[in-house]
């Protein structure tokens, strides 16, 4: 798609015009392992009236699907304004049992689907001793 692809379409990364206003007025302050690049303002805003500061603007590009659930807890948290610091600076080694993102497979041929479910036939196994169903008089 190149060029046009960049310039029409707004859920595959980034369009020309983000990409332009974030490296005018955004600083680069990290990546994260699945590429997804973060930014932020590189004017600190002044404080208004009575002593109130606004808090900076922060924003992730992705690299490739937009998809919010790309992006990990740490920068969530960044993002969000929970703290000041780079999230690279201060995360804890990575445990044994941490598993490596998957994308939401939800409305996917891969997403999961239980037996019983009607794109999997349908047909549920029969529940037998240790289920009674309630009925209102007894």
């Amino acid at each position: 798609m190149g060029i046009f692809g960049k310039i029409f379409t707004w859920w595959d990364g980034a369009t020309i015009g983000t990409s332009l206003w974030s490296a005018r007025n955004g600083e680069h302050v990290g990546t994260d392992a699945q590429g997804n690049k973060y930014y932020r303002e590189k004017k600190k805003r002044d404080e208004g009236a009575g002593g109130y500061s606004a808090r900076e603007r922060r924003w992730v590009i992705y690299d490739g699907a937009n998809d919010s659930s790309r992006v990990p807890a740490e920068w969530h948290g960044w993002l969000h304004g929970a703290g000041d610091d780079v999230p690279e600076s201060f995360l804890p080694a990575a445990k044994i049992w941490e598993v490596d993102y998957t994308p939401n497979a939800t409305g996917t041929a891969q997403a999961y689907r239980p037996q019983g479910a009607l794109e999997r036939g349908g047909k549920r196994a029969s529940a037998v001793g240790d289920y009674e169903a309630w009925s209102p008089g007894d």
